[in-house]
């Protein structure tokens, strides 16, 4: 009978224990989707810290095991996680790609893969499955937030189109008179001081009228010539009238070609502007003795030019303003903010994109894609 009651104390002792297990298991599956409903999108690794640390707890062992979860630039662990353990892994899969792991770990000194419990590998399996379902949600909210802003930007350009193309047709007739006039006065009259304030008019006068002139390209006012143009040739040839500015800071430039003859339709004298304006903007922003890449690159269906810099970055916030007319942050005197505007209308006109993203470690980059 001693036997027998043995028996049964233990057979009760190890259905208690897996009792006990399958609870916390459990608990911790409740506590992870908990914390999946209530996770912000913008605070998405204190979340995925908060399910490392209910992994510890929900395995067999706590006070051993330790927790990793590694989805993209998401990187988070236990206080004592390292690669040397004995882990227990499983893929996070975000619309049918794996995009990360999570790892539940034991010291390999003291445990061996067979101390994991089939229960646990279960587990990880079903709190894998509800991060990337986290995580897909998170890409679609992005991707809506996105096109939100892309929508909302392209209206006002629209607006700021209808608005410019407005005033550039009616300061085009104004401003020919002011010069026209200018210059009669100036061919009439010999008076030093006179013609000194004359030419002044003058000087004026063509300054505003290059102002207009971008004004049109931002609309897509301006006249195209359109013709197959070689985008090597172009970009070499700007590289070349921007040395001296490039000398004067000592920045080297980096040329990466994966073609000899990449063309596509445009107008050269416009394609040469969008080039200068967003190499000099990169030279401007460009520490002295820094490095521009320019990058031209013939992709499926779509040439794609990358100008990158390694200056402060676009500031946060102002994201979604660099290519809105008037927008700078050069100081009064050294830019009319219509540079990145004009850049946008021309490539727009051309069927093509522009966008911008921040360059690691620091600096931006330009991104144009052209159809094919």
């Amino acid at each position: 009978m001693y036997l027998y009651g043995q028996k049964v104390s233990n057979a009760m002792i190890n259905t208690e224990q897996k009792l006990k297990e399958r609870v916390k298991e459990l608990t911790c599956l409740y506590e992870v989707t908990s914390i999946i409903v209530n996770s912000g999108y913008d605070e998405l690794s204190t979340s995925l810290e908060a399910i490392a640390y209910c992994l510890k707890r929900g395995w067999q062992v706590p006070e051993d095991a330790e927790a990793a979860v590694s989805i993209g630039t998401y990187q988070v662990q236990t206080s004592g996680f390292n690669e040397q353990m004995t882990c227990l892994s499983s893929d996070v899969i975000v619309f049918n790609k794996v995009e990360g792991a999570i790892s539940v770990g034991y010291p390999a000194s003291a445990y061996t893969d067979d101390d994991f419990l089939p229960e646990e590998r279960t587990l990880l399996k079903n709190v894998c499955l509800a991060v990337g379902n986290l995580m897909e949600r998170k890409q679609i909210h992005d991707s809506e937030a996105e096109t939100k802003r892309q929508m909302e930007r392209n209206d006002r350009l629209h607006i700021m189109g209808e608005i410019t193309a407005g005033i550039a047709h009616e300061l085009n007739t104004p401003l020919a008179n002011i010069l026209g006039f200018a210059e009669l006065l100036l061919d009439e009259t010999t008076d030093t001081g006179t013609r000194r304030d004359l030419q002044t008019i003058l000087d004026n006068a063509i300054f505003s009228r290059e102002i207009v002139k971008k004004l049109m390209f931002f609309t897509c006012e301006m006249p195209q010539q359109m013709e197959l143009v070689e985008l090597n040739r172009v970009m070499d040839s700007v590289i070349r009238l921007m040395g001296p500015s490039l000398r004067a800071k000592q920045l080297s430039v980096t040329k990466s070609y994966n073609s000899d003859d990449l063309r596509i339709r445009a107008n050269t004298v416009q394609l040469t502007q969008v080039m200068f304006n967003l190499i000099m903007n990169a030279a401007y922003y460009s520490p002295v003795r820094g490095e521009i890449k320019v990058e031209i690159l013939n992709e499926k269906q779509k040439i794609v030019i990358n100008i990158i810099d390694q200056g402060e970055g676009i500031a946060p916030g102002q994201e979604n303003k660099v290519f809105e007319p008037f927008y700078t942050t050069k100081p009064i005197g050294e830019g009319t903010g219509l540079g990145l505007s004009v850049v946008h209308g021309i490539i727009k006109s051309y069927k093509g994109t522009i966008a911008h993203r921040p360059n690691v470690p620091k600096g931006t980059i330009f991104t144009m894609e052209f159809p094919n």
